[in-house]
Parts: C-alpha cells; structure tokens; sequence
C-alpha cells in the first residue's frame, strides 16, 4: 500500500474523524507516531481538499498494534461531559419530585364526588369566602347565589339582601352610589384604584372614600343609636353578618364507615339480577336463600338455622311478612310455600305460576307474587284459593314488587323497562311508566311522604328516578353512572340507600331530595343485588355473586318520641300505644 504523507493538524478520515478533533496534534509516516510536525506539502494538501470536496473517500493506513484498529466507531460511553459552568443545585431543583428509596409510593386515592370529606371542604371554602366578602365589602357587593335559589328578577333586589343597614358602619364604596353602579353578582368584584384600608379623620374625607374614626359615640340625627346589630354594641371582631354565616353553619355530614361491621359466608348465592333472595324480618331474624335450602342468621344471638330443604327445587325469592314470623318462599318451578319460621313448619303451598317466581311482596294478609310467566298474583293467605285477582300487564318477566301499607298502592317493574302502578287490587294499573330504558327491579316507597316512590333502571339505564303517584309524573332524575340493583328507604332519616353492579359494585346513601352522595361504600367484588334493612332502620345487609353477606352501620338510631316508643314503629304501632 502507498504510503500517504504525513499532515499537521486533525485528519480528514470519516473513520478517525472524532477521534482526531480532540486530539490537537497527530501524525502517522509509515504506521508509526511522531512528536514533532514537518513542512506540509502543498500538493497533498490541495489533493486532500479535492478528495473532500467531491465526497472521495481518502485512505489512511491505521497505526499497527493501536487499540482502536477493531473498533469502526466511537461509542457514548466515550464522551466525558464538561461540568464547567454548570449550576448543579438548580439542576437538582428542577429534577422532578420523586420519592425517595425510603419512602414507599403510594398514590392518592381520588374522592368521590359528594363525598363527607369532600363536603367537608366544600363547606368550608364556602363559608370563608363568605365571611370575607362580608368583612371586606360589607353589602355594596351582592352575595353568590345557588343556582336553585337565585332571587325573582321580578323583585327589586333589596327584598333579598339579608345585610343589617347599621348607619354606624362606613362602607366601600359610599353609600352614595346608585345602584345601578354595582357589579352583578356573576361579576367578580374589581380592584379599587385607592387603598381600600386608608384612614383618615372626617375634616379631610368628607367624600367617605376613607373609614372614619369617630372620636364619641356616633348618634344618629334622632339621638342614640339604638341598632341592635350595630357594631359599637358588637362583643365580635366580625360584623353582624359574618356571624351570621359563622353561627348558621348546617350541619355537619355524618361519618358512615367504610368497612362492614360483619361478613358472613353466603355459598351458593346466585348471581342472577332478577332474584330476591334477602329480606330481614320484624323478629329480627334475616332469611337467605341458597340453592334449594333457606337459611335463618338470629341478628340476636348469632346463630344459623336452616329453615327448609326443597330438594328438586330451588330458591329464587324469599319474604318476610310485616309483623310475625310468616316468611313466604317463591321457587323455581312456579310455586309460592308459606312457612312458620319459628316452629320450621311449612303451612301451605300454591300454585298458579308456570315459571319461577323472582318477586314476592306482603301488605297484611295479602301475598303479591311476580313470576317470569310476566303475571302478577294476589293471593289472601286466610282463604283456602291459592290466587285472589290475576294481573297481566307486563309483557316479560316481573321482577320486582312493592306495596305502599298507607296508600295501598303496588309498584310493579319488568324486564319489559315498565314501572306500573295499581290501586288496591284492580286488575288495571293506574299509570304505567315507561320512561327506564332498562328492567326495573329496584323499588322503593318513601316512608316519610305519602305517593312518593323511587325506582331505578339496569345497565342500560343507570337511573334512579322519583315519582308523585298520585299525579303520576316524574319528579327527579338521576344518573347514577352504573346499574340500579336495589333499592331501600331509611327509616330514620329522608335518605335512600342504593345498590349497584357494574363498574364499582359500591352501595351509595343519597340525601334526599338533594341526591348528594352521604357515602359510597365499596368491598363487593362483584354486583351487589341484593339488599335489606334491620328492623330498627339502622342497619343494612348486602348480598353478592362473591357469596358474601356484608353488614354495615349506614343510619343512626331515631330518638325517642314523646310517646315513649322507637322511632322506627309504624303510626298504628304508635296509636296502639297509646290504647
């Protein structure tokens, strides 16, 4: 191979190219190294130029024995950074916050909305800006309004100020200003251009830009001032209207806890949405069904009970009467048995069904019962006929069944999407319902106002839905975001305790009629359909596909009336007290 001349200066090898730059002076005559340089000759140099500017590759004979001679590139474990000029500690700042090795990550849980810590909050940002705006602009600005409470345009706007007019009390801006002057409420108040805390005596702000001082007990032109909520007979720093928002707080939420109090196995609980196989009886005595057999749990003592075996059957409704210990039992083949749950004795069964029968309701003497044969049954346990009256007004399976004891009304829902209602027992509903887009199952009378009835729709749906019986429209709709299982009315207090499936399976406490969530509990893996409530309303117990029976301390105890009985008794229970 030719040997090249030797060159001063950093070489033009696409090669050696990054090496060669760092280098300040290298040259290679006949694969060996030299200190010094030698005169360069302008012939090889104008040749080189030539090579690199019509993109001719140039050849270079690589030194023998020279690490690099296997090594075609230059890797970026090569490049030692320059740390010259560098601001390390702001560089460190602006790393992103990460925790450290010793402190174990753990993400925040998002709140749900209407949360009790979320209100919490709310309530309290709320309450501050009031007491601010009050205590810095006094009542030339208007007070934020609730969208439901927003004052009629109709009325001049000083009906609805709820600011004491103290004369002793200097305002900003004066009171001089018209009212046409001041910014609407929807407007956020601008910044004065004066210094809004200036103070001054009266001889030099005659215009009351400034707070006065005064320097004796104002008066006003008539004598003294003889304001009660004036602020020279306030005790308060505050002023009378920030009291006000201080002293009429509402009341706090109540705390529910997250965690069940007691779950209980529950093996053999069908995960079917159209079966009712819970209910809590006014012994206090909870009856489940599982499989072919219905088990007791005593809410006393603690201990369980089978109740009965059907064998070739199967369980797919169970229902305590009112007051007793009558429990009703629906099975798969059509058949409707009544037993005595404390001699564990069946008394009767009837028939009339020609398929299984998924709902099960009582008033009194009367047994109501739903079946997917899409019929309805009104059966009088006193007489030997198995069926009363025969209603048929759904076209698919009736799944849900409730009575209204003062209004002797019954709620009806189907997989048909209908919500129907029937006076006593006529054969004709009073109004039928069609605004669910999904089955309705989920029922619930109010026991605080009369006509009142909840309901709520499947996973197509997901709303729950308010209904005035008695003029038979919609009152409220919500959008719970998942499907409505189940449905049941505190005793207690006016809130309403909802079951849910797909996506969370949490069971959710509404303050009624506002709808803000008391609480949202979750534990359930998965939909949770089934649902009932203790005899003294303060206690609810959930069913699920994951074979568990979970109990949780959703209400407080209703205080003791005048008449010296629970809160939880019935009006008769009450009168016949007092007999």
């Amino acid at each position: 191979m030719e040997d090249r001349p030797a060159l001063d200066g950093p070489s033009y090898s696409d090669t050696h190219s990054s090496i060669t730059r760092k280098r300040s002076e290298i040259t290679f005559t006949n694969g060996h190294h030299r200190a010094d340089s030698e005169p360069i000759d302008p012939a090889a140099l104008t040749k080189a130029l030539h090579n690199v500017e019509h993109g001719v590759p140039s050849r270079e004979r690589t030194p023998v024995g020279s690490p690099s001679r296997k090594r075609q590139r230059v890797y970026g474990d090569r490049f030692i950074p320059l740390r010259e000029g560098r601001d390390l500690q702001a560089a460190f700042n602006l790393l992103p916050d990460l925790n450290p090795p010793t402190t174990p990550s753990r993400s925040k849980k998002r709140i749900p909305h209407g949360e009790l810590n979320f209100q919490r909050n709310e309530e309290a940002t709320r309450t501050f800006e009031n007491v601010m705006r009050s205590e810095l602009f006094g009542n030339t600005v208007p007070q934020p309004t609730p969208p439901d409470l927003s004052p009629d345009t109709a009325f001049p706007s000083s009906t609805h100020s709820t600011t004491i007019n103290d004369p002793s009390r200097s305002r900003t801006p004066p009171n001089n200003l018209s009212s046409s002057m001041l910014a609407p409420a929807s407007i956020t108040p601008s910044t004065p251009h004066k210094n809004m805390l200036t103070y001054g005596s009266p001889q030099h702000h005659r215009n009351g830009s400034a707070r006065l001082t005064p320097s004796r007990t104002p008066q006003s032109r008539h004598g003294p001032n003889m304001n009660p909520y004036s602020d020279l007979y306030s005790p308060s720093p505050i002023n009378y209207q920030s009291q006000r928002h201080l002293l009429g707080q509402s009341k706090p939420p109540r705390a529910i806890a997250k965690v069940p109090f007691k779950v209980l196995d529950a093996p053999e609980l069908a995960d079917d949405f159209y079966l009712n196989l819970v209910d809590w009886g006014s012994s206090n005595i909870l009856g489940v069904g599982l499989g072919s057999c219905v088990f007791m749990w005593n809410s006393a003592s603690g201990r369980v009970n089978k109740l009965c075996d059907l064998q070739d059957d199967t369980v797919t409704s169970v229902s305590w009467i009112q007051r007793g210990s009558h429990v009703a039992i629906g099975t798969n083949k059509g058949l409707v048995q009544i037993w005595d749950a404390e001699r564990c004795r069946r008394l009767r069964t009837m028939t009339g069904h020609s398929a299984r029968v998924g709902a099960l309701a009582w008033n009194d003497h009367i047994l109501t019962s739903g079946s997917r044969d899409r019929l309805i049954y009104h059966r009088d346990v006193r007489q030997p006929d198995p069926w009363l009256r025969k209603l048929t007004g759904h076209r698919q399976e009736v799944c849900g069944l409730r009575w209204n004891g003062e209004s002797a009304q019954l709620a009806s829902g189907g997989n048909d999407n209908k919500l129907m209602i029937w006076d006593r027992l006529e054969a004709q509903p009073r109004f039928k319902f069609s605004d669910h887009t999904a089955a309705v199952k989920a029922i619930a009378w109010s026991p605080h106002q009369s006509n009142v009835l909840a309901s709520g729709g499947g996973t197509a749906d997901r709303c729950i839905k308010f209904w005035d019986t008695k003029e038979g429209k919609c009152t409220n709709n919500i959008d719970t975001g998942s499907q409505v299982c189940n449905l049941v009315w505190s005793k207690n207090s006016n809130e309403l305790v909802s079951t849910h499936g797909f996506s969370q399976n949490q069971v959710v406490v509404w303050k009624v009629p506002s709808m803000t969530q008391v609480a949202s509990l979750t534990g359930h893996t998965y939909r949770v359909l089934y649902l009932a409530m203790s005899p003294d309303g303060q206690t609810i117990v959930t069913g699920a596909g994951d074979e568990t029976l979970r109990f949780w301390k959703a209400f407080n105890k209703q205080p003791r009336n005048g008449l010296g009985g629970d809160g939880g008794e019935s009006r008769m229970e009450q009168m016949s007290i007092i007999r």
